[in-house]
């Protein structure tokens, strides 16, 4: 798949991504094709990684092993008009959110499809992507796959499609989750007499330690917590209140709303 062509339906930031990454790591730049009406979009690519790029469909992508589609879900059934006779016998790879399997099979012609789910921090090669593949998708599908996603960060291959909902709520969304704590943090800084950059830089640093602590250890997070939290201490005061808040609960109830909201999405864009 190095150097067989490989084609990306819209030029937005998860496709800038992914085409960013995959530069860096030695794929030849013409071997990627962009389609996106958007002008500035086309010359930002072009100039940024040397790639080819087209304002419409034409043949050319008849020569793409894969195509990714990175284009917004309401605009799906849109792009994919022009670009079915072209992509029956490529593979398919889904960047986008609400989109089913079975919608791009039947607007594509080609059963070889797998939908990825990432999240933001794709954009500095620090995400992690949920995949699910059809059963038309063989070994070599998923491995060539597993490449062009590689220089985005980690993927997670789940067995079922609705599994993905379950993946839009924790990582997809997930780092609006991360951020809003962050918020908070910094603002519970600033009404104890800290500056905003100060509880910015201590909140954003807690988080990146702590990540990387967990990641580093094999212990459940509920046992590292309980390592910080000795009785009757300050993170304990601090534990407690959010127990007695039932923090921990709207916070499962948050994921699960995201999980429903995926789903209903999926429903409207089928």
């Amino acid at each position: 798949m190095n150097t067989s062509t490989l084609a990306f339906i819209g030029g937005g930031n998860m496709a800038s991504a992914i085409i960013g990454g995959l530069i860096k790591s030695g794929r030849v730049p013409g071997s990627i094709i962009v389609v996106d009406p958007g002008a500035a979009q086309r010359e930002k690519l072009q100039a940024d990684f040397g790639v080819r790029s087209f304002a419409a469909v034409d043949a050319t992508l008849a020569s793409a092993a894969m195509v990714v589609w990175a284009v917004k879900p309401q605009y799906f059934q849109e792009a994919a008009a022009p670009c079915a006779a072209h992509v029956g016998k490529a593979l398919h790879l889904s960047v986008m959110a609400g989109i089913r399997s079975d919608s791009i099979a039947h607007a594509t012609g080609s059963e070889r499809i797998v939908r990825a789910m990432p999240n933001t921090p794709a954009l500095i090669g620090q995400g992690i992507s949920g995949l699910f593949a059809r059963s038309a998708v063989n070994a070599t599908d998923r491995a060539s796959v597993e490449a062009v996603l590689a220089p985005t960060g980690q993927t997670l291959w789940v067995a079922q499609e609705a599994d993905l909902d379950a993946v839009t709520a924790v990582s997809g969304s997930g780092p609006a989750y991360v951020f809003y704590v962050v918020e908070a943090m910094v603002q519970a800084a600033c009404e104890m007499g800290l500056s905003a950059e100060q509880g910015k830089r201590l909140a954003l640093a807690t988080f990146a330690g702590s990540t990387a602590l967990a990641l580093a250890s094999n212990d459940a997070p509920e046992l590292l917590r309980e390592r910080v939290t000795s009785k009757g201490g300050t993170t304990h005061a601090a534990i407690s209140a959010l127990e007695s808040a039932g923090v921990k609960a709207a916070f499962v109830a948050a994921l699960k709303a995201a999980q429903v909201r995926a789903r209903e999405l999926g429903d409207e864009f089928a």
